[in-house]
């Protein structure tokens, strides 16, 4: 089992002063980053360092970063197409129906009377709520809205959602 999570992808450098510009695969991307965070880099499959994050900030779509000892933009090319990642023992429990990703990624999506519609296979942000997509039983993908009135029960132990269905959803 792997023993880290995925936050983010370095896409380039910005600037002249070591900073890059992240793409967030997050939902705690001000927890993840803040200043003094460690994050372990890693290239092609494997681990190849560890940084300390010295700054964060959002612009547009990306979330920029600066790493302690890497002030120049020199140290930082080489960063370039690598994935950001953090311990698992890094991560702390949820309150409440607060889930993890990696906790709801995998788990098996069945409506509230009994119809087993797939397989969670991402989770969209791409604004208000979130979007499950869940790879369909020999259909396209279903994209469920993470609201109350569709998703009825998240069950970890169990591995499986329980959905409502709305009129249009499967359309």
């Amino acid at each position: 089992m792997e023993n880290y999570l995925a936050v983010g992808k370095i896409v380039n450098t910005q600037g002249l002063k070591g900073e890059v510009r992240v793409i967030s695969v997050t939902d705690f991307a001000n927890e993840r980053y803040k200043k003094g965070s460690l994050l372990t880099i890693f290239q092609d499959g494997k681990e190849t360092g560890k940084v300390t994050v010295k700054s964060h900030r959002k612009h547009k779509n990306f979330d920029l970063l600066t790493f302690e000892n890497h002030p120049r933009i020199e140290d930082v090319e080489i960063y370039k197409g690598s994935e950001l990642k953090v311990s698992k023992e890094h991560i702390q429990e949820l309150e409440g129906e607060d889930y993890y990703y990696h906790q709801i990624i995998g788990l098996s999506v069945v409506t509230d009377e009994g119809e087993e519609l797939g397989e969670i296979k991402e989770i969209l942000s791409p604004g208000a709520n979130d979007v499950w997509v869940v790879k369909g039983k020999a259909k396209k993908d279903i994209l469920l809205p993470y609201i109350d009135d569709v998703v009825k029960e998240v069950n970890l132990e169990e591995g499986r959602v329980v959905v409502s269905i709305m009129e249009g959803l499967l359309d």
